[in-house]
């Protein structure tokens, strides 16, 4: 029930404001959907006659590559999901916001903004700039303690009034029961696709969680790994060894996303992608990881990397949990994934920047690959002929 305690409102707006927290409660928590919770919260502000022209709502997330994310909603515009980096904490923009203020000391903000100083903060000015009159900050409380931030501004020209305010601020519990589970799920997918993949990640949210839930798919695989890199661990100081690794991976994993690949496996200074086989079949995927290759390549020689050598190779992979009873990993096994390990050794043997299979060169145009020879691989009967992909044509299959 929402407190009564306005004593000038009618009773339409008593009870139009317990059918919002209602709904906020029942159905808009169980849609799962922040957009269409945002969007539906803030229309029904609305048409209860608060005058609410945009209205954004930034929840944390547990993510090493990302703090926060949230919606941001205007009426003449769709709502829209934004993500905000680590880097952003560190910056003019937030230190000293209204933001800032309302997760850090979990109180409310109220700035009129046609009565700005030259001092108060650039958001607050660039609202005033947009025509924006009044901005309101409500602190938001998960069960978890966790302050969220969602931001109420107005152009009405005399503001929000202070049953406009009281009515927000009755509305910050049920807001918050809506948002909660739609925010722990979307942390969790986001750490679990950082850690483990895109693919992988929506397959351990949708149960597949027991050791030995495997998933067998057909793919082209990708491996990329560092040259040198021994050398370097032992004569770089550890902060040098670290930023340069994480450049190396970033340009890798960059490049493997972009052409809808996931990532699955970073082994020492090596990377293990895949690229699954659908509707373009085997030689869409073979060709999407060639694309990435090329990425790297290029980001490679733009940022200075190291030099890195790339094993490419196509057949079945099963990915999925091993471990023991009480520590699990999600990895990929099988013959193929043995087969690009031991292409990458071929590749550092032989000088060879970017290898691969008989099975992989047997779907590229005949001139984007050269035999280099027939080798035997450690655990694989037979000798097997491995190609380079020529480097001028990386990239354009």
């Amino acid at each position: 029930m929402v407190p009564l305690h306005r004593a000038a409102a009618s009773d339409a707006w008593i009870r139009e404001t317990e059918e919002l927290a209602a709904w906020l409660i029942g159905p808009a928590r169980l849609s799962g959907d922040a957009v269409a919770v945002t969007s539906g919260f803030a229309q029904r502000l609305t048409a209860m006659g608060i005058p609410l022209h945009r209205l954004r709502i930034g929840m944390r997330v547990d993510n090493p590559l990302l703090t926060a994310w949230g919606i941001v909603w205007a009426p003449e515009t769709a709502a829209e999901i934004f993500t905000i980096p680590h880097a952003f904490l560190d910056t003019s923009t937030y230190i000293g916001s209204p933001s800032q203020h309302v997760m850090e000391t979990q109180t409310w903000f109220r700035q009129r903004l046609d009565r700005l100083e030259p001092e108060d903060h650039a958001v607050l000015q660039e609202l005033a700039s947009a025509g924006f009159t009044d901005y309101l900050g409500v602190p938001v409380t998960f069960g978890n303690g966790i302050i969220q931030a969602a931001m109420f501004a107005t152009r009405h020209a005399s503001g929000f009034s202070e049953n406009h305010i009281a009515l927000i601020k009755d509305l910050a519990v049920p807001l918050s029961a809506a948002l909660e589970a739609i925010a722990m799920r979307r942390s969790t997918a986001s750490l679990l696709a950082t850690f483990l993949g895109e693919g992988p990640a929506a397959g351990v949210q949708a149960g597949a969680i027991r050791r030995g839930d495997i998933v067998e798919t057909e793919a082209a695989i990708l491996l990329t790994d560092m040259r040198g890199f021994t050398p370097l661990s032992l004569t770089a100081s550890p902060t040098h060894l670290l930023a340069t690794l994480g450049r190396y991976f970033e340009a890798v994993v960059d490049a493997v996303r972009a052409e809808g690949g996931d990532v699955l496996k970073f082994v020492g200074d090596g990377v293990l992608s895949i690229f699954r086989v659908s509707e373009g079949g085997c030689p869409s995927a073979c060709a999407a990881a060639v694309r990435a290759v090329s990425r790297v390549v290029a980001a490679a020689r733009a940022e200075d990397l190291p030099p890195f050598v790339a094993a490419l190779h196509a057949g079945s992979v099963m990915y999925g949990n091993i471990g023991s009873r009480d520590r699990l990993d999600f990895t990929v096994v099988g013959p193929a994934v043995n087969m690009v390990s031991r292409l990458e050794g071929i590749a550092k043997a032989t000088g060879e920047t970017v290898v691969c299979s008989e099975t992989f060169a047997a779907v590229l145009p005949g001139t984007f690959t050269r035999t280099i020879g027939r080798f035997e691989l450690k655990g694989l009967n037979g000798e097997h002929d491995v190609f380079a992909v020529v480097a001028d044509q990386v990239g354009h299959p």
